[in-house]
């Protein structure tokens, strides 16, 4: 089922995905899933075994260096019962606890990332809403199976494959699968184009381990656990062989440097020792405190103390560190070679400039100014409501970088203005390539709206230029107009509220936010009023 089928699930419409995958819209029965269940297995991830404590603490004791100071012990405790009162065993007992320190610091240092990661896998979704026999149920996450209909929504992780069946505005992050920051739309419509191999670019397939941003979605399970195109890559990594770090590579090649000429010093003094003629065992002593005095019993903590270092630095920048080696292995490389414009960013965005009154203004040093910022105070109050971000742990903004990037804009100029409440919201659609927000005000209503030149410019009445309000009837007011002067009208800034064409309002204003633009997915809200931190206008009501 999930074979032939899954490859080109894309390519069919919603009739007969449903079909292909012998489900319905309203979801498989229980007797149903269960069956799937026991033959395609758990939705998980197979984990790749995992060495035991006991044994990475031994690992730790028996690495070829750690040998060779083994050995070093060994000989200076011989040389203590052959020769009484020498003091090597004072230096056996230094050796042996170089040893279980740098030992135990390594183990520990290990099980602390381990327990970190693992920690945040539990971090990750394990109850999604499916549709289960024609009823929205919650399940854990590991008892998907493919014919499974699955609710998304704006925020939600996506737990398996899935061809989407109902899309409203929806917009993904494939940056775990692809590298990409920017987030792709995605609708339900079948997808004729895309290679059946390019899964993480068809329009109606939104995979495993991705996210959606923006948007509601209806869809289709279609493959899950190592079946999935994350599935796919955790087995890559679980096929490559581990390779030694270069910093091991060293360590190696000095250990057996070290140790071939503590052995050749030592016969060869032994051997000086005979031709002069000192006692056997006098000389047999004096060739093994030769040998143990080469041994440099310090160099293993030093170098384990410099890499946990290294490892808390980079535990600074966020980074885990599991194996102490890996830091100086990332310190090796010369070439770091990436695909993605975005890979090695922090995938944000920030507004830096603003063309306001046919001005080109320094948005930080404009927004420190009070004049500007009553003069475009509309301006603002629609990058501060008219969004679609969700608001985290210590009040962080995720979403779309962009809506983040506006949102910020508007906060940072109107630090004493709360967002207003929303009634109704119209997200992105790639059809009308706009968005607008309803919010109830103390004279009515106030309605947001920002998107494509082409859809806003033939809905403004006025433009707010530097010496006032002026009408925009000398424009031209097509969509597909490109002149100068509608260019000018429209610069690029975020847009500010978008009236009624039937209300009498005390100025208009176009801004295009982007050119790629938001939308929604319904016709507008025709509304008015006086916001707080907004336009004030006034008509008769509001009507979808």
């Amino acid at each position: 089922m999930t074979g032939h089928l899954s490859e080109s699930i894309q390519r069919l419409d919603v009739a007969a995905a449903l079909s292909a995958f012998n489900t319905r819209a309203g979801g498989l029965s229980r007797e149903e899933a269960e069956i799937r269940r026991r033959e395609f297995g758990p939705n998980s991830l197979a984990r790749a075994p995992h060495r035991r404590p006991i044994a990475q603490f031994l690992a730790q004791l028996t690495h070829f260096f750690a040998l060779i100071l083994w050995t070093g012990a060994g000989l200076a405790a011989i040389a203590e019962v052959l020769s009484p009162g020498s003091g090597m065993d004072t230096l056996a007992e230094a050796i042996v606890a170089v040893i279980l320190v740098n030992a135990v610091f390594s183990f520990w240092q290990e099980r602390r990332a381990h327990r970190a990661i693992e920690a945040l896998q539990r971090l990750l979704p394990s109850v999604v809403r499916i549709r289960r026999d024609g009823a929205i149920v919650e399940v854990a996450a590991p008892a998907l199976v493919p014919g499974d209909v699955v609710a998304l929504a704006e925020g939600d992780h996506v737990p398996a494959d899935c061809r989407l069946l109902e899309a409203f505005g929806v917009k993904v992050d494939n940056a775990t699968l692809t590298g990409e920051s920017t987030p792709q739309s995605r609708d339900a419509r079948p997808d004729l184009e895309t290679s059946d191999r390019d899964r993480a670019h068809q329009r109606n397939m939104v995979l495993a381990g991705t996210s959606i941003v923006a948007g509601e979605a209806v869809a289709l399970v279609v493959a899950t656990g190592m079946s999935t195109e994350f599935g796919h890559i955790a087995h890559l990594t679980e096929v490559v062989p581990e390779r030694t770090a270069p910093l091991q590579h060293e360590i190696a090649r000095l250990s057996h440097l070290v140790a071939l000429l503590s052995v050749l010093l030592g016969i060869v003094l032994f051997v000086v020792g005979r031709l002069v003629g000192l006692p056997i065992w006098d000389n047999f002593v004096f060739a093994i405190g030769v040998i143990v005095a080469n041994v440099p019993e310090g160099l293993l903590p030093t170098l384990t103390l410099a890499m946990a270092m290294g490892a808390q630095r980079m535990a600074g920048r966020k980074t885990l560190v599991r194996h102490l080696p890996a830091v100086e292995a990332l310190g090796s490389a010369t070439v770091i070679c990436t695909d993605k414009t975005g890979t090695l960013t922090e995938n944000r965005m920030e507004a830096r400039r603003l063309f306001a009154s046919g001005q080109l203004q320094d948005l930080r040093a404009a927004t420190q100014e009070s004049d500007f910022i009553v003069r475009h105070r509309r301006l603002f109050a629609a990058a501060l409501n008219c969004e679609s971000v969700r608001v985290g742990h210590n009040h962080e903004l995720h979403g779309d970088p962009m809506e983040v990037a506006l949102v910020q804009m508007g906060r940072r100029a109107l630090p004493e203005c709360a967002p207003l409440p929303r009634l109704d919201f119209l997200p992105f659609d790639a059809e009308r390539m706009r968005v607008a927000s309803l919010h109830p005000d103390e004279s009515g209503f106030v309605l947001y709206a920002k998107g494509a030149l082409q859809t806003i410019l033939p809905r403004c009445t006025s433009t707010e230029e530097a010496d006032g309000v002026e009408s925009l009837a000398f424009f031209s007011r097509s969509p597909s107009s490109g002149s100068s002067a509608t260019r000018r009208a429209c610069s690029s800034s975020p847009t500010a509220p978008r009236r009624s064409g039937r209300s009498r309002s005390t100025s208009r204003r176009c801004r295009s936010t982007s050119s790629r633009s938001p939308g929604t997915r319904s016709t507008d809200r025709r509304a008015s009023a006086p916001s707080t931190c907004g336009a004030r206008t006034r008509a008769s009501g509001s009507r979808r």
